[in-house]
C-alpha cells in the first residue's frame, strides 16, 4: 500500500513502538511520539522524516493502527 498524502495543515505520522519499561498509573497507554511520513502544503514547522511529539488527545486514526493524523498546531516539539 502507498504511503498517504496530507492535506492542508496536516500530517501523517507513523508512531514509535511502544516503550514497554514505563508503568502508567492511571492506565493511559497512548503513544505520542512518531516520525513525519507526510505534510501537507501548509505545513511549515516540519517535514518529511522529522521526529516529532505531539498533544496526546489530537490525533486521529487512520487505516493503520501504527499511523495517525495530526494538525501541525497540534505538535508539541520536533526531536533534534
Amino acid at each position: 500500500m502507498k504511503e498517504p498524502k496530507a492535506v492542508l495543515d496536516r500530517l501523517f505520522v507513523r508512531l514509535d513502538k511502544p516503550d514497554t519499561s514505563l508503568i502508567l498509573t492511571n492506565n493511559i497507554n497512548r503513544r505520542t511520539i512518531g516520525t513525519v511520513i507526510s505534510t501537507g502544503p501548509l505545513v511549515t514547522s516540519v517535514k518529511t522524516g522529522d521526529k516529532v511529539l505531539f498533544h496526546i488527545f489530537d490525533d486521529l486514526p487512520t487505516y493503520d493502527p501504527d499511523v495517525v493524523v495530526i494538525r501541525e498546531n497540534s505538535l508539541l516539539g520536533r526531536f533534534e
